[in-house]
């Protein structure tokens, strides 16, 4: 059953409209959002200010959750978004590979994202703060935004009643710290603090993230928790071959999907491929890296841009809506996830839904989700990974025939089992004793 009272928590929503279209993340708080505001029982919007939290009614949250849906063209079909059908032409599709003649007028453009974000900030500037929300509101923040800056929060101190819940989606900055930005590790400690000090109930995406948590607290004298674990859900637009649209490229085509950055081990793809652009010159299979350029990304932006083999024979691509993904997903060889930190790894899940072959990295997220479905490989077995690559490439690749069958009794997370999952975890935190 719903909570009497919810309010959400839409920050990270509204600022993320500087980019052309949402990260796994976003796609999660997108999915929470919609979900929580179309509960019956009193729901509000919440958003973190300068000036305290700013509480908006139902119907002035669920405008904005549209209109960022909107600013990111997440409800365009495939056909109709112009980066999915230029990458769909550069791969060899037909131009009526299923496709109109013309893309649909363009929206979500940056003139779009910058008109959503001053509507919005001038109702949130008009609306009121917490004293407007009901006694034992549950109030859900489902991303990491603002959690550094621990003053954010401190209006819970003055509404006891209210009681908090957190989705804790990784602790990498802290476990990895040479993958992220300088600093990064000592601001995700705070927004970890900051959780274990006003949470009534965390929510996390994986068994390894809880663990990962719950031993972090422990070590650093932080109050222990009560934890939940929700496995992210597959949105219906992830569907196999034959159910929605999708192409066939001029050759075998690879994906990967996350922010080029050096945890997600692009380069060792990047030299793969030049490996493979040796061993087979103009036969060599396609490379789509779906995502945009990141943080200390120096050496992978180099050889995309300077290296004759990649550039002929690798695609980036960025502003692709999830119509537009799911349609690539459908139409490619193989999905390729050789990170080497991983708080889930929604790709995984999302190509095994559209019915693609997927190769990971050997992680304990990894295994936990796709370990019916998935092949697994040591992130730094180079050789592996090409002996992989041109098996699946083959048009007789028993390989690949193989993860085809696996995927045919694959049971995967819903949104249906998450939100069921979450429901009770809330009714928990209304249930369970005062922080």
């Amino acid at each position: 059953m719903p909570v009497p009272s919810l309010a959400f928590d839409l920050t990270r929503l509204i600022t993320r409209l500087r980019h052309p279209s949402p990260s796994g993340i976003d796609r999660v708080d997108l999915a929470y959002a919609r979900h929580v505001l179309a509960q019956e029982g009193d729901r509000f919007g919440l958003v973190s200010t300068a000036f305290g939290p700013r509480v908006l009614a139902r119907a002035e949250a669920r405008a904005i959750v549209e209109a960022v849906a909107a600013g990111w063209v997440e409800d365009r079909d495939a056909p109709q978004d112009p980066v999915y059908r230029r990458l769909a032409a550069s791969l060899g599709a037909a131009t009526d590979a299923g496709m109109p003649a013309a893309a649909a007028p363009a929206r979500g453009g940056a003139s779009d994202r910058r008109r959503i974000q001053a509507r919005t900030a001038a109702t949130t500037l008009r609306a009121r703060g917490p004293e407007i929300l009901p006694p034992g509101t549950v109030y859900l923040h489902s991303s990491h935004l603002r959690l550094d800056k621990p003053g954010r929060f401190d209006w819970l101190y003055d509404r006891r009643d209210i009681r908090p819940v957190f989705f804790v989606h990784d602790l990498i900055p802290i476990d990895y710290p040479e993958y992220g930005r300088p600093g990064e590790a000592e601001r995700h400690r705070i927004r970890m603090e900051t959780v274990a000090r006003h949470a009534a109930h965390v929510l996390v995406n994986s068994r390894d993230v809880g663990e990962r948590f719950a031993r972090h607290c422990a070590a650093r004298g932080l109050p222990a928790r009560p934890v939940t674990v929700a496995l992210l859900g597959v949105e219906p637009v992830f569907r196999p071959a034959g159910e929605g649209p999708s192409f066939s490229p001029a050759r075998p085509t690879f994906v990967a999907c996350g922010t080029i950055e050096p945890r997600k081990n692009h380069l060792a793809l990047l030299h793969l491929w030049r490996d493979l652009a040796e061993r087979h010159g103009p036969d060599t299979p396609r490379l789509v890296l779906v995502g945009r350029r990141g943080w200390e990304a120096e050496n992978i932006v180099d050889m995309l841009e300077r290296c004759p083999a990649v550039r002929a024979h690798i695609s980036e691509v960025s502003g692709l809506s999830s119509h537009g993904l799911a349609a690539l997903l459908r139409s490619a060889t193989a999905l390729l996830m050789p990170s080497f930190a991983e708080g889930y790894g929604l790709p995984v899940v999302e190509a095994a839904a559209s019915g693609l072959p997927v190769v990971a990295s050997d992680l304990a997220v990894h295994r936990e989700i796709g370990a019916g479905f998935a092949q697994f490989l040591d992130p730094l077995d180079g050789p592996g990974w090409r002996r992989a690559v041109e098996d699946l490439a083959d048009p007789g690749s028993s390989l690949r025939d193989a993860l085809v069958a696996r995927l045919a009794g694959a049971v995967l997370p819903s949104w249906t089992n998450h939100f069921a999952t979450v429901e009770e975890a809330l009714g928990q935190a209304i249930c369970g004793p005062d922080t």
